[in-house]
């Protein structure tokens, strides 16, 4: 039966056995105690009859225990524990049962009679048992100087407590006028090594599985009687065995029933056993054992007892001198953990985990330091398109490779500085060394870049910014103008240095502004879609249109997307730009399709950056747009870059997952990214678009067929091969008549650009097909 359910079975009355059996103990004691004094002030009954009571009330303690056992779910350990003591009471009530008997048959020699040796044998067992039953129980797990110094002070406290009572109790009953039989002697000593192996044991239980305070109401039970019956032994002799039997040794039938109802209650759960360490306990006992010795500094002869409590308390002397060793060696250990601890917490705070570099942290408090001095110059080193390392090959050889940029900036600084990670793929070097030229150090990075490095040999490329402390520059102001200074050098083209000179960050600081801005304007509807259209070449008809997106700020005017996409990119904001776009280029698509009919454009087309590509939620937005505005999928068209093709499986899936739904998919810009024409077989592409710088000077005739079949090379081999895949074309930047005529034969059969249209608004694109649509009534 579970604690639960004996707890919810029992109710109320749960305690009750428990409290009948203490209520019986004390009633013993408390009619030995009536007739005690009945007999020695009136001379009641016999004096046998005093040795009556101790049996009785040890039935009554050893029923309780029965009783307990088979009622309490008890763990394995205390059970094992209580039904050995359990045993032990039963040979100890046996034992003072046998000398009941032999001195009720001998009545007449009660006085000065001794116990029988089968009795004092059965109690000395009974007393031998408890104490195995106590040696049993669990300690708090210890292991290597734990133990050696739990073992210490166990040893301390039961010598300590042993010479007191030896000192106060044992000793004066061997030496008194009228000493006792050797078997009592003999059970009174055990009983006090019981009391004070249980009462040591005790300080040291984990809070179970055997209850505290009911271990310490069953050693009180032998410890506590034995002191007594020890003093009043000494004092008055023979005649004291009268109130020891009938008063004073029932006391501990009642303290042992009390500690089995102690046991019950924690059993039930009705009261917690708060575990607290003996950490008192050795002091304790070291001031007992000084208490003999005060006593005969005070004028107590110093006979044989004293010589041994003089031994006791020089082996304590020695037991603590060796506990204090200990406890000195293991504080220095401590001591050593903790400041071992404490420098590899402070290298933890001042370092970054990865590369073992400086940080943030220890990277500003070394410039403040070093701006006192008048002396210091920063180079910011921020890696060129990083993120494509971890896109393409994974976050591990991302790990690896920036573990081996540290690496070639720790060799390259040397003591001329400090390296430092700031976060991410950003770096930084504090040079501080006099005559240290951080233009030197700048070019040795950028060289030692420039060759394959890490495990997995790659090569990176870095933009670096220098900034130079100037008087009364603060610590923030030597990292702005680090920080622009590297914006400055990837504006100019990545995998190179600049130092910061003064009116730089203007432009930047604008540039910076504008990203800002533009979350303002997507807010606030400042941003516009136009559309150009794409014509085929050989009769001029309206076939699609690309969507654009133009910025009309309320100071600025119009900007135009070379000046605001870049920002989009940087802080994340093309995301929700391109959303905007795509939504409303499937809304307009779709009411151009109500109004003028579903064969009146081919296809509505929207730019989608690499960024958007690894937002996971873009299939998703991408679908949510078609369904809402209720355009057919295979009217939209999606427009990526080659670069953001090689973006990673992330992309690839998907663009898969977009033509698997039938959108078409158009490679923009073809021929001007990282890719080869092995692409086009790869990437589940439907248009290939040439780019504008392969369409200009095409048309050009100087009367040199060969050069002006080398300018037309590149756009005659895109329009082969993707008419041997099935693919469309579409030519961009289309500025002349004749461009459009050495297209067309080129085998180009769409194009967009000046020449056909510019960019308009829809409802210009509307006027187009209407007119489109009117010619084509008029043909019929």
């Amino acid at each position: 039966m579970t604690r639960e359910a004996l707890r919810s079975a029992a109710g109320p009355a749960a305690g009750v056995p428990a409290r009948r059996y203490v209520l019986a103990a004390a009633v013993v004691m408390a009619l030995g105690t009536v007739w005690c004094v009945g007999f020695l002030v009136g001379g009641v009954g016999s004096e046998a009859f005093a040795y009556t009571f101790v049996p009785v009330g040890g039935a009554i303690s050893t029923a309780s225990v029965a009783h307990m056992v088979r009622r309490c779910d008890l763990n394995p350990v205390a059970r094992s524990f209580w039904r050995a003591l359990m045993v032990a009471m039963g040979l100890i009530t046996v034992g003072y049962g046998w000398l009941a008997v032999d001195m009720l048959t001998h009545a007449a020699q009660a006085h000065t009679r001794t116990m029988p040796m089968p009795a004092a044998a059965c109690v000395g067992a009974g007393f031998a048992l408890a104490l195995f039953a106590v040696a049993r129980v669990p300690v708090v797990t210890t292991g290597g100087v734990d133990w050696w110094r739990m073992l210490l002070d166990r040893t301390i406290a039961f010598l300590g407590c042993a010479a007191v009572l030896w000192y106060a109790g044992l000793a004066p009953m061997l030496s008194a006028r009228e000493p006792w039989s050797r078997q009592a002697m003999v059970l009174v000593g055990l009983a006090f090594i019981a009391a004070v192996g249980a009462a040591t044991k005790v300080s040291y239980i984990a809070g179970g599985p055997v209850d505290r305070t009911a271990i310490r109401l069953i050693a009180a039970s032998g410890g506590v009687t034995a002191g007594i019956v020890a003093v009043i032994a000494v004092r008055f002799g023979l005649i004291a065995a009268v109130p020891a039997q009938a008063v004073v040794m029932p006391l501990t039938p009642v303290l042992a029933t009390l500690g089995v109802a102690a046991q019950w209650r924690a059993c039930l759960g009705l009261r917690r056993d708060t575990a607290r360490s003996g950490k008192l306990l050795p002091y304790l006992a070291v001031v007992a054992v000084d208490v003999p010795l005060v006593a005969m500094a005070f004028g107590a002869p110093l006979e044989w007892p004293g010589r041994v409590v003089v031994v006791a308390a020089v082996l304590v002397t020695a037991l603590v001198t060796a506990r204090q060793y200990i406890a000195y060696e293991e504080n220095a250990r401590l001591l050593g953990d903790m400041r071992v601890q404490e420098e590899r917490l402070q290298y933890e705070v001042s370092h970054d985990g990865l590369t073992g570099l400086a940080n943030r942290a220890l990277f500003r408090e070394r410039l403040t330091a070093a701006l006192g001095t008048g002396h210091a110059s920063v180079l910011l080193v921020d890696l060129d398109d990083f993120k494509t390392v971890n896109d393409l090959l994974g976050h591990g050889v991302g790990d690896r490779l920036l573990v081996s940029v540290a690496d070639v900036l720790r060799a390259e600084t040397g003591g001329d500085g400090l390296a430092v990670r700031v976060g991410g793929d950003e770096f930084a070097v504090l040079l501080t060394a006099a005559g240290a030229d951080p233009e030197d150090l700048a070019g040795r990075l950028l060289a030692a870049l420039d060759q394959p490095i890490s495990e997995h040999r790659l090569l990176v490329q870095a933009s670096i910014g220098i900034a130079d402390a100037v008087p009364g520059a603060t610590v923030d102001s030597v990292l702005r103008d680090a920080d622009v200074a590297m914006y400055t050098a990837k504006q100019r083209g990545k995998a190179g240095s600049v130092r910061y000179v003064d009116g730089m960050g203007e432009p930047v600081l604008a540039h910076m502004q504008l990203g800002g801005e533009l979350r303002r304007a997507l807010d606030n509807d400042e941003l516009r879609v136009v559309y150009q259209p794409i014509l085929r070449l050989d009769d001029q008809r309206l076939i699609g249109v690309e969507a654009l997106v133009r910025w009309h700020h309320p100071t600025r005017g119009v900007i135009t997307p070379a000046e605001f996409i870049p920002a989009a990119e940087r802080t994340g904001l093309i995301v929700p730009l391109g959303r905007y776009v795509l939504r409303e280029t499937c809304r307009q698509a779709a009411a151009w399709l109500a109004e003028f009919g579903p064969d009146a454009l081919e296809k509505a087309a929207a730019n989608v950056s690499a960024r958007q590509l690894h937002d996971p939620d873009f299939v998703a937005d991408v679908t949510a747009a078609l369904t809402d505005s209720g355009l057919p999928c295979e009217h939209l068209v999606l427009e990526v870059t080659e670069s953001a093709v090689l973006r990673g499986q992330q992309v690839s899936r998907t663009l898969y997952e977009l033509d698997s739904m039938g959108i078409r998919l158009a490679l923009d810009d073809f021929g001007t990214g990282e890719s080869s024409l092995s692409l086009l077989r790869a990437f589940p592409a439907s248009i290939v678009k040439l780019d504008k710088s392969f369409v200009d000077g095409v048309e050009i005739d100087d009367g040199q067929p060969a050069a002006a079949n080398a300018r037309q090379a590149v756009a005659r081999a895109v329009s082969q091969l993707a008419l041997a895949l099935g693919l469309d074309t579409v030519a961009e930047g289309v500025e002349s008549a004749e461009q459009a005529a050495v297209l067309r034969d080129l085998g180009y059969t769409h194009g967009q650009g000046y020449h056909l249209a510019r960019p308009m608004p829809a409802s210009a694109v509307s006027a187009l097909l209407h007119r489109q649509q009117s010619m084509a009534a008029a043909d019929l």
